[in-house]
């Protein structure tokens, strides 16, 4: 079946202030602020990159999450773009069996994330989700659910569309790079210090 959700990224110049609206305006906390590591893993060669495809080991609290995404065949719903395994070893075992099969670390972010939650709407069970990512570059915040919610959520929020984003945090990251000649090669706090408010 196909999926009709959506993700759109927006900035956050004041997070206390939006986490204090949240509860007010029907948002539930899933998951208080936890600190988030990932990891991309490609060949040598960039043969996942060349293909489009991510490959993905991802550290969140104490749960260590594997996804793989990749374009659709044209025959394919638009659901199978995303794989996501929940595993329950350690990631430093993935990374290992990732080495062993000549996979190694392309590109590393960093952010704290707050999970929130929404009803879709009055009349239904589904949730749709506000996420809240602190980054070495600014905070954004992330809307997933339908696009009818996420226009909503938007206006009773005040968010200009044309400030919101599609983009990953790698392209984000990028093009901070281009715009402050940083020489980071990851998206971590250990390279980029002191954190900027904004990347807008």
């Amino acid at each position: 079946m196909q999926n009709s959700e959506i993700e759109l990224k927006f900035p956050v110049t004041d997070p206390e202030a939006l986490q204090t609206r949240l509860p007010q305006l029907g948002f539930h906390l899933v998951t208080p602020r936890t600190f988030e590591h990932n990891t991309l893993y490609d060949t040598p060669n960039r043969d996942l990159r060349a293909r489009k495809q991510i490959l993905r080991l991802r550290q969140y609290g104490s749960i260590c999450t594997l996804t793989h995404k990749r374009l659709p065949d044209q025959q394919d719903p638009v659901d199978t773009t995303r794989y996501k395994i929940r595993v329950e070893a350690e990631c430093e075992a993935m990374a290992e069996i990732f080495r062993q099969l000549g996979y190694t670390p392309a590109f590393v972010y960093e952010k704290y994330r707050t999970e929130w939650s929404h009803p879709t709407d009055s009349n239904s069970n589904t949730l749709a989700h506000l996420v809240i990512d602190e980054t070495p570059i600014g905070t954004y915040a992330e809307l997933e659910g339908p696009t009818a919610w996420i226009d909503q959520t938007l206006a009773v929020l005040n968010i200009d569309p044309a400030t919101c984003l599609t983009d990953s945090y790698g392209k984000l990251f990028l093009d901070w790079k281009q715009r402050t000649a940083s020489p980071a090669q990851h998206l971590t706090f250990a390279e980029i210090t002191p954190p900027v408010l904004s990347l807008r």
